[in-house]
């Protein structure tokens, strides 16, 4: 039995997986998440290991009810949001908290770090954005000098549970090279991009790859458990360990996550990059391989917003609606920007911010139900075009997220992106499922990764419609693009 711990941005799920590569339970505990001025989103990192230890301790529980004893767990696999500035002093206290993977504030920061370091494009693969962890630190030592000055050790969110877990400090290459001070190639620490933002290697976390074992459980909390002192595994960053959990571990697969956040993954040959159009690449949670990805901040969080203002329900309701309402106006129908808190790819953008468009006197919620799930989907394109122009074009795409269980928004999607995509059982668990099989190849070596990490069974295919899919392209997609430009200049004056 392995467990999988995912620390994310809502919530810390914990999941149990046996041998034979079924779940057999699953716990979530929620978190909530701070905002204490414009473009700042921050988390306690206490908070976070008060909800991991409660999401052990009722996973323990049901698997007790089903007979599953915690003796009989073997390891235990990290994941969680990445990018988070997690910091302590040299007493291993939490100095603040922690600076998330939303938290816009740091643009100033971007634009210093990229004229100190003209390299680090080719070294990270990546453009400075205010989502990365080095950003943050700049923004600190100008603003926070003197907690500045204690730090002793940055960690990433899923790493500081390692440590109150096993009293290790470290991390794997896939979360690290969302950093900024990774080189994504070498797979290693960049003194130069660390000593850009004053820091040194002995601030960062020893590196271990993601199938590799950093350490064991204390023996104070394997007594509170009940369990053996297991050991803990490197584990990934949230879409890393989400690629795992639906088989992406071969070069040319690629997945589509409609979460809070919407990415487009794709596994690549060696190390790719198309930094110049916001595309990030990063190491896998494999060894020798990595990934391309497409991040727009905004996806499934868009459709929470438009139920909220609208004041429907819950978003199943406004997805029936959407679907009742379909084509009502057709070419006329409104337009809407899914940039609520700004985006990533292919913008690289903090200021941008959501717009309806449109709109006529007979305009009824409906509409702006329909012109948000379009308009996450071709942003959700803008990035999917970003990526291939690194060079990588997959043949399939799997959808995955809560996204995904919607079948009008994902015939949507297929129609806007003009391919297939494929939907499989079991991939809301994804990043969770990730890294407990992680935590499984740790410990069987001697198992070819295929068959640990194998692709859940096809639920659906999306086929894109022709018709639809010219529409999206030839009438819809133009107006979108000349919106964001007119509005670019606009979106930066405001703020």
């Amino acid at each position: 039995m392995f467990i999988g711990i995912d620390l994310g941005t809502s919530g810390v799920k914990a999941l149990l997986l046996d041998r034979a590569g079924s779940v057999r339970a699953s716990i979530t505990h929620a978190l909530t998440l701070q905002r204490p001025h414009p473009r700042w989103s921050e988390q306690a990192p206490e908070a976070w290991w008060q909800a991991a230890s409660a999401a052990m301790e009722q996973l323990l529980l049901e698997a007790r009810a089903a007979g599953i004893p915690a003796t009989s767990i073997e390891a235990i696999g990290l994941t969680g949001q990445m990018h988070g500035a997690t910091l302590l002093d040299a007493t291993g206290a939490v100095l603040r908290p922690a600076i998330l993977w939303n938290d816009g504030r740091s643009d100033t920061e971007c634009r210093e770090l990229e004229a100190t370091v003209p390299e680090l494009h080719a070294l990270t693969g990546n453009l400075a954005m205010p989502g990365f962890t080095a950003p943050k630190i700049l923004w600190l030592r100008r603003h926070e000098p003197e907690l500045y000055a204690r730090i002793a050790k940055v960690l990433l969110p899923k790493d500081y549970l390692r440590y109150r877990l096993t009293g290790v400090m470290a991390t794997d290459p896939s979360d690290a090279a969302g950093t900024l001070w990774l080189d994504v190639a070498r797979r290693d620490w960049s003194d130069t991009l660390l000593a850009a933002c004053g820091l040194r290697r002995e601030h960062m976390p020893e590196l271990v790859e993601g199938n590799r074992i950093t350490g064991t459980l204390s023996l104070e909390l394997a007594q509170r458990w009940g369990m053996r002192a297991v050991p803990v595994i490197a584990g990934g960053g949230d879409n890393a360990a989400g690629a795992i959990g639906v088989g992406m571990v071969r070069p040319g697969q690629a997945m589509l996550s409609l979460g809070t956040s919407g990415v487009y993954f794709a596994v690549s040959e060696g190390f790719l990059s198309n930094p110049g159009s916001a595309v990030h690449s990063f190491c896998h949670a494999l060894p020798h391989t990595w990934h391309l990805m497409s991040v727009m901040l905004n996806a499934a969080g868009c459709l929470d917003f438009t139920a909220r203002l609208s004041h429907y329900p819950d978003v199943a309701a406004l997805l029936d609606d959407a679907e009742t309402s379909r084509d009502r106006h057709g070419a006329k129908s409104p337009w809407f920007l899914p940039y609520l808190a700004g985006e990533r790819t292919p913008h690289n953008n903090v200021h941008a911010r959501g717009v309806f468009y449109g709109l006529a006197p007979d305009a009824e919620r409906a509409d702006l139900a329909n012109a948000t799930l379009e308009g996450v989907g071709l942003a959700l394109l803008d990035g999917i075009d970003a990526l291939h122009a690194s060079g990588l074009v997959p043949e399939n795409i799997t959808v995955i997220g809560g996204g995904s269980r919607s079948p009008y928004w994902t015939q949507m999607l297929a129609d806007i992106i003009g391919r297939p995509l494929t939907l499989r059982a079991g991939g809301e668990l994804g990043p969770a499922l990730g890294a407990a099989r992680l935590a499984y190849l740790a410990l069987a070596p001697e198992i070819p990764i295929e068959s640990i990490c194998t692709m859940p069974e096809i639920r659906a295919v999306r086929q894109p419609d022709p018709i639809r899919h010219a529409f999206f392209r030839d009438v819809r997609r133009p107006i979108f693009t000349q919106l964001y430009r007119a509005l670019e200049p606009v979106f930066q004056a405001a703020m």
